[in-house]
């Protein structure tokens, strides 16, 4: 008799990326599933590209497939939050949140359903990750033949005493130095695979974020219900690292990064922390970028979400 197969739900949210989206798809239908059955949702964040008249009656060859429509941009956290309550309601075992600008290995869902089971306490994973060719930050620093080997993602980190996160291994190439599956502080949302019970444990994603910061807050709240969070170098994919956001200094990266900043800083952090962190808010008021003012400016005010980027 055949072993039932656990139930996979993917989660993909997109704005006004259909083309990225229609890869991201075609790379799903050759994914391997001798092992799992897969339920693919693409949840539109209010696309005006035509997403929505494209993916209506879409269909895929190894996956049951459902269009989800938000009707307007509700961010990261704000967008998936349908998708996974869709997923959960409709028995999935697990929930993959993965982005639509990634180009995937053939064993991805394979391998982090088989190497979450290996670990009783694991509740959330995530994959290597490398830069897609041609995105790397830094161009022309490799050969050719480093290219794709360049590792954008292999565990995440946490400053605690500045409430910094950072990517492990970020513009290195892979010559095996994250080879071994560990612990990590924060899953990076660009794909991360979630058992069913770390949602009804700590609940969903915390759309007062918007943008940024929203996985590393649902990393320390699984953490703090007693899952541990790994890294898997078994199994891999590309990321087609995108300057959608504008980028280090831009006005959105200004103000979600320093607002959310706070937002996890005061939740988390220890006191001493915290105090460093006002002492920083108010340089920022001073000294800071106008957007920058703004983000702390709404953090004290409780303005979250879109918050002030929403009205601009």
């Amino acid at each position: 008799m055949a072993e039932k197969k656990e139930k996979v739900a993917i989660v993909i949210l997109t704005w006004n990326g259909l083309k990225d989206t229609l890869e991201v798809l075609k790379d799903i239908e050759k994914l391997n599933t001798r092992t799992v059955k897969l339920l693919t949702l693409v949840v539109d964040n209010g696309s005006t590209d035509g997403t929505i008249a494209r993916l209506k009656n879409y269909s895929l060859k190894n996956s049951e497939f459902k269009l989800i429509e938000n009707g307007k941009n509700l961010g990261f956290a704000g967008g998936n939050n349908p998708g996974i309550k869709y997923a959960l309601k409709h028995g999935a075992d697990y929930v993959l949140l993965l982005n639509n600008d990634v180009i995937l290995d053939g064993k991805l869902v394979m391998n982090l359903v088989r190497d979450m089971n290996v670990f009783e306490k694991a509740g959330i994973i995530c994959p290597k990750m490398y830069f897609a060719k041609g995105y790397e930050f830094h161009k022309g620093r490799y050969l050719p033949s480093q290219k794709g080997k360049v590792i954008w993602y292999a565990g995440g980190g946490i400053d605690w005493d500045n409430v910094y996160s950072f990517h492990r291994g970020v513009d290195e190439v892979d010559g095996g130095q994250y080879d071994a599956i560990e612990k990590t502080d924060f899953a990076n949302g660009a794909c991360v695979l979630v058992k069913k019970e770390v949602f009804g444990k700590v609940g969903f994603l915390d759309d007062k974020f918007f943008l940024y910061w929203e996985d590393a807050d649902f990393s320390q709240r699984a953490k703090l219900a007693g899952w541990d969070i790994l890294y898997t170098p078994s199994t891999h994919l590309w990321h087609k690292v995108s300057s959608a956001t504008g980028g280090s200094g831009s006005p959105s990266n200004d103000y979600f990064l320093i607002r959310n900043r706070l937002i996890f800083g005061f939740r988390y952090a220890r006191l001493r922390t915290k105090v460093a962190l006002v002492k920083d808010s108010l340089r920022m008021l001073v000294k800071g970028r106008p957007w920058q003012k703004k983000g702390v400016v709404d953090y004290f005010s409780g303005n979250w979400g879109k918050g002030s980027w929403g009205k601009k």
